[in-house]
């Protein structure tokens, strides 16, 4: 399939209605020509269905949806896809569901929690033929590929890259699923996943990773990367944003490479879309793709905190 001409009217479903990310995902079925059929999700606050897919069939319970899905292949209307925007610690389960019921599963960041669960997904894979495709939007980003092109222009430089990333959350967030990290995977995975597939797209294999603040509320440490030195620093606590940010927005998200600011906060919204447009030509990105950034992630998650080890993030010194 080389034109979007072609990757129309297929049928969709979607697991996670209600959550932040979902609107994306319809947005992109819509902007993409293709249809969503059926959503699940726990909660009915899914009013969002209404402004891209108000026809499509709703359900708050799996076994109800699953059961739908089941119905549509017995009558030759079976879903093409499946998008997934469940929590984390669900994705790996509702893969195997897309696969089984002979779809192809579309899922949000990250792919799954552990990199066994992938193991376990190449299974089905073979044994189905359908695919499970990671969403990993950054890699499509303008300015990314840029920097990519010109580190790979430059194989002997070594860059100094700081990462930072904080973004407030209130007291609901502990209170969560997010908050709990046998079901998020934590700070590091739940908000960074996608900053260390990155990293690892531009800056080659992974050399070293040292562990210097993990809390539920903030984490740091040190990459290195082929051809990267990476401080990185992420918080979801508003008291870490700079003194010239606090009061005028929530967010705070800076990426420099020898001092040089990234600029790629741009074009964001529309990533979703395009990672669609890219899956549906015969694209996307798979499962060995996600298993860089989920083997880093779980290290992350399991590593000793050793604070003289590589280089301190700046905002690093005060909560040690």
């Amino acid at each position: 399939m080389n034109n979007l001409s072609k990757i129309s009217n297929n049928s969709f479903a979607l697991i996670g209605a209600s959550g932040y990310i979902a609107p994306r995902h319809m947005k992109a079925i819509k902007e993409t020509d293709n249809k969503l059929v059926a959503a699940l999700d726990p909660s009915d606050s899914v009013g969002i269905l209404d402004s891209y897919f108000p026809k499509a069939s709703f359900f708050t319970e799996f076994e109800r949806f699953d059961r739908h899905i089941d119905k549509l292949n017995r009558r030759d209307k079976a879903i093409d896809y499946l998008s997934i925007c469940s929590p984390n610690y669900l994705h790996d389960a509702h893969c195997r569901f897309a696969l089984r019921s002979g779809a192809h599963a579309i899922c949000e960041k990250p792919l799954v929690l552990n990199p066994w669960n992938i193991d376990g997904l190449k299974e089905i894979e073979e044994q189905t033929g359908k695919k499970v495709y990671s969403i990993l939007q950054l890699r499509l980003h303008p300015a990314i590929i840029a920097l990519k092109q010109d580190v790979k222009a430059n194989p002997e430089k070594i860059y100094d890259v700081d990462l930072s990333y904080i973004t407030s959350r209130g007291k609901w967030y502990q209170a969560s699923w997010k908050g709990v990290t046998d079901k998020s995977g934590g700070i590091a995975t739940n908000i960074g996943v996608h900053f260390y597939d990155m990293l690892q797209f531009i800056f080659g294999r992974l050399q070293k990773n040292h562990v210097h603040l993990r809390t539920n509320e903030k984490a740091a440490g040190y990459l290195e990367f082929e051809q990267a030195r990476v401080r990185w620093f992420l918080s979801i606590d508003s008291n870490d944003l700079p003194d010239h940010i606090k009061g005028n927005q929530p967010t705070y998200r800076s990426i420099t490479t020898d001092g040089v600011e990234i600029e790629f906060s741009g074009g964001f919204t529309d990533l979703h879309t395009e990672s669609y447009k890219d899956i549906l030509r015969g694209g996307g990105f798979s499962l060995e793709d996600a298993q860089i950034s989920i083997e880093l992630v779980s290290e992350i998650r399991k590593l000793e905190i050793t604070p003289t080890l590589g280089e301190q993030h700046p905002f690093v010194h005060k909560h040690i």
